[in-house]
């Protein structure tokens, strides 16, 4: 949620998507209760270099009406796109609803791999499915792995030159393009220097992140620590384990500062 659609629209009339390409992986949207997509013709649409969302082919879109509500035009082209209103009609106990979070491509050669296709806000759709599997956060991208490795090499972490975790067990988390990221057992630091997070994060290759706060020698650091209690099946190895942002820690890896 959040992008805007007339400035995305802009972007990629004029400049194209960083990448495009078909997924043989059946995709199923569902809005307002009712499955409004159920195809294998649709597409992963890199709009910008991290991760991709899916655009589904216009005929795909079902059960649904789309009313056109802006049209954009590029300036110095004749390609255009549309802001479009996606309806769902009431059915039995259940009211009719309205996005306008989806942009309609034109049908128009011109505009390359993007003819023809709809981009449905992630967000404001209730549930995506590749296969029979949910989706969350966003599209993962075909092209990004984990690895989950086992080690015994000595871990530690420091606040200011202090310990305040010590381990001899870690999983190493190597993910395509992030910096490596190790999870440890909670009883790893000592619990009187954790407080409760409210903040979650949600990632689509390991599930929903709740975090702490760790307070030493009166200074609180914000969301430092986090954890995956109920980590997707894929990432079911860092199942209550906690990781710590390099970022914002010192790490020793061996006695060696990472």
């Amino acid at each position: 949620m959040g992008s805007n659609l007339v400035e995305l629209a802009d972007r990629l009339l004029k400049n194209g998507a960083n990448k495009v390409l078909p997924t043989p992986r059946r995709v199923r949207v569902v809005f307002n209760q009712t499955t409004i997509v159920d195809t294998t013709k649709a597409l992963w649409v890199w709009e910008h270099e991290w991760y991709p969302q899916f655009y589904i082919p216009s005929s795909e879109i079902k059960d649904s009406t789309l009313s056109d509500s802006q049209s954009i035009k590029s300036e110095g082209t004749a390609k255009t796109a549309t802001i479009v209103k996606l309806t769902v009609p009431a059915k039995a106990g259940v009211p009719e609803k309205t996005t306008d979070r989806v942009l309609r491509f034109d049908n128009d050669p011109s505009l390359g791999d993007l003819a023809g296709l709809v981009r449905l806000e992630f967000g404001a759709m209730d549930t995506w499915l590749e296969e029979d599997v949910r989706i969350i956060g966003h599209p993962k991208d075909p092209f990004k792995r984990l690895d989950f490795l086992h080690s015994t090499r000595p871990f530690e972490v420091r606040i200011d030159g202090k310990t305040i975790a010590k381990s001899s067990y870690a999983i190493h988390l190597h993910e395509t393009s992030l910096k490596t990221r190790y999870y440890v057992p909670l009883a790893s630091i000592d619990p009187s220097l954790l407080r409760p997070s409210t903040t979650t994060s949600v990632c689509p290759y390991k599930g929903i992140a709740e975090y702490y706060n760790v307070v030493l020698d009166g200074k609180e650091y914000k969301d430092i620590v986090w954890y995956y209690n109920y980590p997707i099946q894929e990432s079911i190895a860092i199942a209550g384990l906690i990781s710590f942002y390099n970022e914002k820690v010192e790490i020793l890896l061996d006695g060696k500062a990472v």
